[in-house]
Order: C-alpha cells, then structure tokens, then sequence
C-alpha cells in the first residue's frame, strides 16, 4: 500500500512540474491602468522577442518594435489576441491590462514548438523547440469588435 501511495505521490509532484513548464507566466514590469485587454479588440504594442535559455537567460531573437532594443525605428505592433498569433502570446496578453509592461515567458509547446522560424544570420531566428520572452508593453487599445 505504501509503495502504491508513494507512485502515486511521485505522478502526482512530475504531473505539476510539467504542467509549470508548459504554462506561460506573466511578469508585470510596470502595472497598466488601464482596462483589461480582451479578444474583442485590437491593441498596439511595443514588443522585444527573447530566446529564454534553460538557465533563464535571454538572448535577443533579433525582432524588436524599439529603437531602444535594436529596431531602427520605434514602430508599434498591432495585434489582436486569438488572431493570428501563437497561443502563448493570447494567453499572456490577456493577463494584462492597457498600459502595462510585462515580460511573457511562453514555453515552446504555446510557441512555434518544433518549427524553426527566420533564418540564421537573418534579420531574426527562433530555433526550433525555443522557449521564448516576449517584453511587451500593450500602448493602447486600436479598434473594437473586429
């Protein structure tokens, strides 16, 4: 009986453990005060996307709307969640408000997963299997119910 309670316990503790490494975090950098952001409109953003090491270390994807993280110009990004972009992405916007800075950490099973995205050497790279860090900062809210 012990041994059965003991496998059980031990499912049970690498059943939570994967379960944290597949769900996207939210860390506010900076609070928003405006409304929730929702699926019903469109948000402009400032975005930096990070290749998240296994150590927790970031290194630059080479994608970036700030001039500040690489971009030659600051150039928002639109985006509405749920449409076209990859599912860790909704699912940390949707966690914010309008107006906050945070920094998404999605696990490659909510990003491109096993597909590798740009080029080596080209303007940006996501190896395959890649956990990624978004910084994002949502700007304000573009258009509703589209």
């Amino acid at each position: 009986m012990q041994s059965l309670v003991l496998r059980l316990a031990i499912l049970l503790v690498c059943a939570i453990a994967v379960s944290c490494l597949t769900e996207v975090r939210v860390v506010t950098k900076h609070a928003g005060s405006g409304p929730a952001v929702t699926k019903k409109h469109s948000y402009r953003s400032h975005v930096t996307l990070y290749i998240e090491e296994a150590d927790g270390s970031k290194k630059p994807s080479g994608w970036s709307t700030r001039v500040s993280d690489g971009a030659d110009k600051d150039q928002p990004f639109s985006f509405q969640p749920g449409r076209n972009l990859i599912q860790g992405w909704t699912e940390g916007v949707l966690q914010m408000k309008e107006g906050e800075r945070a920094f998404l950490h999605v696990p490659a099973e909510k990003g491109y997963g096993a597909n590798p995205m740009g080029s080596p050497g080209g303007a940006f790279y996501i190896p395959a299997n890649s956990d990624l860090l978004f910084d994002i900062e949502i700007l304000s809210k573009v258009s509703s119910e589209l």
